[in-house]
């Protein structure tokens, strides 16, 4: 077996693969977005079988294949069971992963949207905020990690707008829901969002769709 790698980061998704492994897309903190097969998880007993789970968040210990990755050891540090008790804030949860999958890329530096993407996490299992508004920071925030949101055109919006958006642009991940609109703003922020997002990535966000058919977004 070949040397191990440590990296920190979170499954953002999960496929069955042969008979008993799996495998998962990985977003870390110190290679970007790469694809890790964890073999013999989907056998009873199996040690590592939650930690191969989407939106568990922890540290990994990889060895390097022929083609990928593979799972040799995990240590998670969040596993975000809440996500998994609601139907609607799972389908935001796999939005937010499904978004950040089609937008990072593997040996690229996305520390700053796994941070966003952890954040947005809790955010969700936050009493005090709703499922929309955590989604429209997240997908505005994470355009401009991604450096393709128009701010200059959405400054043209009412000030209210445009003083959000500048907040979003400028707080710290941690701090990045510590801000509250009208709901005249949230609906023209959610709009500003909704469509960067879409000129972004296009139609690939499936889970998107699945979102829209529940009536969730």
């Amino acid at each position: 077996m070949s040397e191990l790698v440590s990296v920190s980061g979170m499954v953002l998704k999960a496929f069955d693969h042969a008979e008993y492994d799996r495998r998962i897309i990985l977003l870390t903190r110190q290679m970007g977005r790469i694809t890790v097969f964890a073999k013999g998880v989907r056998r009873q007993g199996s040690k590592h079988m939650a930690s191969t789970e989407p939106f568990v968040y922890g540290d990994f210990k990889l060895f390097e294949g022929k083609s990928a990755y593979n799972l040799a050891e995990a240590d998670i540090k969040n596993y975000f069971e809440g996500l998994r008790l609601d139907m609607e804030t799972m389908c935001y949860a796999s939005f937010f992963a499904d978004a950040a999958d089609h937008t990072t890329k593997e040996n690229n530096d996305e520390a700053q949207v796994l941070r966003l993407l952890y954040r947005s996490m809790q955010g969700l299992l936050s009493p005090g905020l709703s499922n929309r508004f955590v989604s429209t920071v997240f997908q505005l925030k994470l355009l401009m990690e991604n450096g393709v949101f128009d701010a200059a055109s959405a400054m043209e919006s009412a000030k209210a707008v445009s003083h959000a958006i500048d907040y979003i642009s400028k707080s710290d991940m941690k701090d990045i829901f510590a801000f509250r609109v009208s709901d005249e703003c949230a609906a023209e922020l959610e709009k500003i969002a909704s469509k960067h997002l879409s000129d972004f990535v296009g139609g690939r966000l499936k889970s998107l769709e699945v979102m829209k058919d529940m009536g969730y977004n």
